[in-house]
């Protein structure tokens, strides 16, 4: 019994003994996902210093933390600029064969090469920030490496690095952490397939695994540059990552599919929902509007509040026809003859609405923290994935039958309609993802405590070695046992060529023997 409640009082109250703990986050719905182990972390009493761009798109002051921040030559205006060109783009790009995944793919690399490092110059080039940093003495530090200066920063101040799961196109989390990923049942970044592939989609799986090392040399050469100049050695992202005390993905297996893993991989999927709360007496009137027919939310995230007209019409066209009430994260023009059914909100307590009991389904964009806010309060989904790892997360759950995926790319509010009608009218749908919802909540231990005793355990550890697996100290040939392959072909070959001229010489020795017989 003493150790369990010591084991509660360190989940509960915190450790006796306070870390130092460095942050450098991604900006986004990276920062969202990352930000309820940093607020955790300094509410239990650890000196949590985070440091961030002078201008972000949601990054900020959190409670229990230090701020600090760098100059950076744009502003936020230009970010949300860059944003909406870069949606625009990707809207009019069919994804819809292998080809088109594949040139998305080489497209994706290209402009994230550039986008990754924009703030490498504000942070690992701030002669005066930098020296700040060291003389925090950080017993570790915490970072996306999608944004790989992170990373760097933590290589060059020589402490622990506690990495959280990143799905960048070449998948450099596996290839770095030398974790196994079969190509015959688990899927590579960006392929949009399941674990169940024909032999077609096993083909360009194994074709793209072997593309993976390098894809990341093609994504991460900029980076690797910066890496060596900062670091004053010749040295790569992928090694750097290579040095990871853990990784936090971002997913468990109601959501993942079945795949191996290494010991310094913690699954925390699912850590920032949160039981939801009562709506507020407008929104409740608005979603008992509509009687049994219930409501649907929809939203396609963080940074997407609008879409283009087009786009927009065809999906207010869509609920028009529809008996169910809609709420809208929505701050783009809004046609003359819209819906009476349809509330446009700038912001929405996304999960809060997830929880009430007359939802009836849940349009979004794929991305992890809304699927699995889904999945928590077990409400079917219509998902239109927009870029990113969104595809593949689509997949994930089409595959176990509580949602269907769209093509925002071709989207008409036929096919919307549809797809509504379907997940809300077929109740399969609802029985299996309240099955999923339960799977996924029954666990021993809620993920952010796991990610908050891991981190803890880095800082009072100064890092955690002993998961870390030999395959790091091997070669290509090695790894694969190719050496040992050849050795024992070596040794095969040998035998049967020893054994051939045995036999032709005892072959030789009994023909000669029965020629003298046949002579005398």
């Amino acid at each position: 019994m003493p150790g369990v409640w010591l084991l509660l009082s360190l989940f509960v109250f915190g450790s006796a003994e306070a870390g130092k703990l460095l942050v450098i986050p991604s900006d986004g719905s990276h920062w969202l996902g990352m930000k309820p182990i940093v607020e955790e972390l300094g509410r239990r009493g650890n000196q949590v210093v985070v440091v961030v761009p002078e201008a972000s798109l949601s990054m900020g002051p959190s409670e229990h933390t230090t701020t600090l921040t760098y100059p950076v030559n744009y502003t936020k205006a230009e970010l949300e600029a860059n944003l909406a060109d870069q949606l625009n783009t990707i809207l009019s790009i069919d994804v819809s064969t292998d080809l088109a995944k594949f040139q998305s793919f080489i497209i994706s690399l290209d402009i994230l090469q550039t986008y990754l490092l924009r703030n490498a110059d504000g942070l690992l080039f701030n002669k005066d920030l930098m020296k700040k940093l060291q003389d925090y003495n950080f017993d570790a530090v915490l970072t996306d490496p999608f944004e790989p200066i992170g990373a760097i920063a933590g290589e060059y101040l020589s402490i622990p690095a506690i990495y959280m799961q990143i799905n960048l196109p070449c998948g450099v989390d596996t290839l770095a952490s030398q974790c196994p990923v079969p190509a015959s049942y688990a899927p590579q970044p960006f392929t949009h397939f399941t674990d169940h592939m024909n032999l077609w989609q096993r083909s360009v799986n194994l074709v793209r695994a072997l593309l993976k090392p390098m894809a990341c040399r093609r994504l991460f050469t900029l980076a690797d540059e910066i890496a060596s100049r900062v670091l004053h050695r010749k040295t790569s992202t992928v090694e750097i990552l290579s040095h990871a005390a853990l990784w936090f993905m971002r997913f468990d297996f109601a959501f993942e599919f079945p795949r191996p893993l290494m010991p310094n991989m913690v699954m925390i999927g699912g850590m920032a929902t949160k039981k939801p709360k009562s709506l507020s007496q407008e929104l409740e009137e608005f979603v008992n509007g509509s009687g049994e027919h219930g409501f649907v939310v929809f939203t396609l995230g963080s940074l997407v509040p609008q879409l283009p007209e087009a786009k927009a019409r065809e999906i207010f066209e869509a609920f028009r026809q529809i008996p169910q009430r809609v709420l809208w994260r929505y701050t783009g023009p809004v046609p003359e003859n819209a819906p009476k059914n349809v509330k446009l909100m700038k912001w929405l307590p996304q999960n809060d609405l997830l929880g009430h009991p007359k939802v009836k389904a849940f349009i979004t964009h794929g991305g992890s923290h809304g699927i699995y806010e889904g999945i928590f309060n077990g409400v079917p989904m219509v998902m239109l994935p927009l870029f990113g790892d969104q595809g593949d997360n689509v997949q994930r759950l089409v595959s176990r039958g509580v949602a269907e995926t769209l093509s925002i790319y071709d989207l008409t509010s036929e096919k919307l309609l549809v797809a509504l009608r379907k997940v809300i009218n077929d109740k399969s749908y609802k029985e299996k993802m309240t099955e999923l919802s339960a799977i996924h909540r029954d666990r021993p231990i809620e993920p952010l405590d796991l990610a908050v005793f891991w981190t803890e355990f880095v800082m009072r550890h100064k890092g955690a070695a002993h998961l870390r697996p030999a395959a790091h100290e091997l070669n290509w040939i090695q790894y694969h046992s190719l050496d040992v392959i050849g050795f024992l072909i070596l040794i095969l070959v040998t035998v049967i060529f020893v054994t051939i001229k045995s036999c032709k010489f005892c072959f030789k020795k009994c023909f000669k023997k029965t020629q003298k017989k046949k002579k005398e």
